[in-house]
């Protein structure tokens, strides 16, 4: 009993070293230098250096404002001349991350609550007051019915409805869009980010700029305006390889997206925002751009009450926010650097693997490396 206890205790305290079994061949040899190199290339430049594994990383916190500034003007016949500013274009005022400009409408004056002609389609289209019945109403019709067949126009009959007369005709935005001189109104964007894990803030707007310069510049990339936060909406759509005034008539959704990548070991002032623009929505024939309706109600002590429709047609950008900052930390560089030595460890396992399978002479180094084991 005490033998084996003994026997035991110095299996657990012996140490032991491999021998080593040199092969005198350029093929494995060249594999063996080959495999190291890719190896190192792998875990010192693609892994530390281009990808910074030696740093600890954190994502964006952003908050984002915007301003848009523009006048238009316009002369129609349903509106008559007409001075628009920010209160009039940009709807609502305030969005979370985004904006509205109104760039095209198709305007219905008066409307009041009475009766009328329900627009032509295959559920109002009527013959006699029998195809419409009291009451009726869908979420695609324009009011109830009131159960009479009147004529929509001298050849087109359809079924009488209780609504907001009269209703809206037009179904296609005028051409050019009404508001065609919005490509030259301007936004500020003003983006302030967070890093939390390195308690470091900054924003889009340097704090060196005055107030004059931030007032008159306009972004461009090719000039010493590349930093300004003030953007011509033309030039985001352009930018986006789009046509702002084809783009204007119906509407549409851009991003304007926002993305930071910093590197906390330089200069604070290398941390800079870089901007890309580009079109969301899809350019087709089938429900086209972006639109809305809304109405200006008047007269509201008065009976009867009446308003005029607006349906209104126009651009919304959305503002997206991307970011990352990395800094030194010897943590992950020890982990990284852990992680290439053991890599480097599988290189001889694979030269091995070529040595005992695939060459000539794989018996005998085979039987040698079975006499150095045992």
């Amino acid at each position: 009993m005490a033998c084996g206890v003994k026997k035991v205790a110095m299996q657990f305290f012996t140490y032991s070293t491999p021998k080593k079994l040199q092969i005198q061949s350029k093929r494995v040899g060249a594999v063996y230098r080959i495999i190291q190199a890719g190896v190192l290339f792998y875990v010192l430049g693609y892994v530390c250096i281009w990808k910074k594994g030696y740093q600890v990383k954190d994502s964006v916190l952003s908050s984002v404002a915007t301003k848009v500034k523009g006048i238009a003007d316009t002369n129609t016949t349903d509106l008559g001349f007409r001075v628009w500013d920010v209160a009039d274009f940009v709807i609502p005022p305030q969005e979370q991350n985004s904006f509205f400009v109104l760039t095209n409408l198709i305007v219905t004056k008066n409307q009041t609550q009475t009766h009328c002609a329900e627009i032509p389609s295959a559920a109002s289209n009527c013959s006699s007051d029998k195809d419409c019945k009291v009451g009726i109403k869908s979420s695609r019709s324009n009011g109830r019915q009131t159960g009479k067949c009147v004529n929509f126009n001298q050849t087109v009959k359809t079924c009488e409805i209780s609504a907001w007369c009269p209703l809206e005709r037009g179904d296609k935005p005028p051409k050019p869009a009404v508001l065609a001189a919005a490509e030259n109104f301007t936004v500020l964007v003003n983006n302030n980010i967070r890093f939390p894990k390195f308690s470091f803030t900054k924003r889009n707007i340097h704090p060196d700029v005055n107030y004059s310069y931030v007032n008159h510049c306009v972004f461009n990339r090719s000039t010493s305006d590349k930093d300004c936060p003030i953007f011509r909406l033309k030039d985001i759509v352009e930018e986006a390889g789009e046509d702002f005034q084809k783009m204007a008539i119906d509407g549409g959704v851009m991003a304007i997206h926002i993305e930071w990548d910093c590197n906390l070991d330089l200069a604070e002032k290398w941390c800079e925002p870089q901007y890309k623009f580009l079109r969301i929505d899809t350019d087709n024939t089938v429900l086209p751009g972006y639109n809305f309706r809304y109405g200006f109600h008047k007269n509201q002590n008065t009976n009867p009450r009446t308003r005029t429709l607006i349906k209104g047609f126009g651009i919304r950008f959305n503002i997206l926010v991307f970011g990352k900052a990395g800094q030194f930390s010897i943590i992950p560089t020890l982990v990284h650097i852990g992680s290439g030595l053991g890599l480097l460890g599988l290189v001889k396992l694979v030269c091995d693997f070529i040595v005992l399978k695939c060459l000539r002479r794989r018996k005998q180094y085979k039987k040698q490396k079975i006499s150095m084991v045992s």
